[in-house]
């Protein structure tokens, strides 16, 4: 006899769920023996670990903070990372009452960007084994992204612009700066011309300025096949290394972090 699939909860029902239509759950499948090992367990890379300062917007001493690679549909979504590869279960005392220091530093860094009403701050850990938190800006005025799904509606909602990803990742990196550490994400550069003489250029002497290629916060190798890597065209430029996942532990994790 095929098993009855339980009924769509009641929040399928919820002004905040971003779906509609026909749904129905999917059966769940047997539990397996033993789970597979995350990044940074076992014979697996710590993404983390081998980032390098550059592919973050913030660092200090013990601490990091990251951003995606490029804007997405919410004001702000940043990841708090530890220089030190711990989980968050294995904090020493220390690290544990900084955490709660950097959490909170952080949240009203992002809420002080204009047009954000809260920030969610969540700690999946499935996918590495690797400390990192996730802060989600809500925009203000948004009342149907309250709530549980807001991760899930900036996959869905349009990308912001650049220039306001840029300028707001700028900010809260002066922001974090003015407790210590170092800021790395820079503001946008001002997009501006002026004619080099008084009269005005014709048609056929207009010169196209090149367009700069645009340089990606964090680079999710992670993501990209390997025979898709391979196949890339070699160029000058020296490989991003940046990823999405952890820092290795530095000499210097031992030093603390500049008291607010």
């Amino acid at each position: 006899m095929q098993d009855t699939p339980p009924s769509v909860p009641d929040f399928t029902q919820w002004p905040s769920f971003p779906f509609e239509g026909d749904l129905r759950v999917k059966q769940l499948d047997e539990p397996v023996p033993v789970e597979p090992p995350r990044r940074g367990e076992g014979h697996r890379e710590c993404t983390a670990c081998n980032a390098p300062d550059e592919a973050y917007i913030w660092v200090g001493e013990r601490w990091r903070v990251r951003a995606m690679d490029r804007p997405t549909g919410l004001p702000m979504v940043l990841i708090l990372e530890s220089r030190s590869h711990l989980d968050l279960g294995d904090l020493p005392n220390l690290l544990a009452a900084e955490l709660g220091v950097m959490t909170v530093r952080l949240e009203r860094a992002i809420r002080s960007l204009d047009g954000v009403a809260r920030v969610h701050v969540n700690r999946w850990g499935d996918g590495s084994a690797h400390l990192h938190m996730w802060f989600l800006a809500r925009p203000y005025g948004r009342l149907q992204l309250r709530g549980t799904f807001l991760s899930l509606w900036d996959s869905i909602l349009p990308p912001i612009s650049e220039a306001q990803w840029r300028e707001n990742l700028a900010m809260v990196a002066a922001w974090l700066a003015e407790f210590g550490g170092r800021p790395l994400a820079e503001p946008p550069r001002i997009q501006w011309q002026a004619p080099s003489s008084l009269t005005a250029q014709s048609a056929g002497e207009a010169v196209e300025e090149p367009e700069e290629e645009t340089v990606s916060v964090i680079e999710a190798a992670d993501e990209i096949p390997e025979a898709e890597a391979a196949e890339a065209p070699a160029t000058g430029e020296p490989a991003n290394v940046d990823t999405p996942g952890k820092a290795e532990e530095p000499a210097n994790a031992g030093t603390p972090e500049k008291a607010e």
